[in-house]
């Protein structure tokens, strides 16, 4: 005798038919360059004053000698460039970690473009996805990897951005 049945409960998954439903607009990159463009003003002028401000105050506590040093060298010295390149690699860090994951997706860029980062797989965006996506932008020339198809930070997280209006 030819037995077909199947259990039903083996081998199904319900959220593996509703993603397989879902279809994502992949952003564009206007809008994408929105994001960068948004994001990036917001780290530089308004998290890049309050973090080196933070960062200052900590420094004056723990390492009052670096902080002087910063303080009074120009510009182009070597502490100055260490101490702006430390908030800036946390800036980048906290910031995009936080916002898409916290805020499901968005960052401010993306809010006001109306785009969002989810999994390729259609899923909400995991605290390490996060993460790996913020440490990607770090890399040298990596903002220039969205002038092609698909920018780094996307292609080495399983990541994309969509359009979510």
């Amino acid at each position: 005798m030819d037995n077909n049945y199947q259990n039903p409960q083996q081998d199904y998954n319900l959220a593996d038919d509703l993603n397989s439903l879902a279809q994502y607009t992949p952003a564009d990159k206007g809008r994408r360059f929105v994001n960068w463009l948004v994001d990036n003003l917001l780290m530089q002028y308004v998290l890049g004053f309050a973090t080196g401000y933070l960062m200052a105050l900590i420094l004056l506590e723990v390492a009052p000698d670096f902080l002087y040093d910063v303080v009074n060298e120009s510009p182009g010295s070597m502490n100055y460039l260490l101490y702006v390149y430390i908030v800036a690699i946390f800036n980048y860090l906290v910031y995009y970690t936080l916002c898409e994951k916290l805020f499901r997706g968005y960052t401010l860029g993306k809010l006001l473009s109306g785009t969002r980062a989810i999994r390729k797989d259609g899923t909400e965006l995991t605290w390490r996805d996060a993460f790996l996506r913020s440490l990607s932008r770090l890399v040298p020339f990596e903002a220039f990897s969205g002038l092609g198809d698909e920018p780094w930070h996307d292609t080495w997280t399983n990541t994309t951005v969509i359009s979510a209006r």
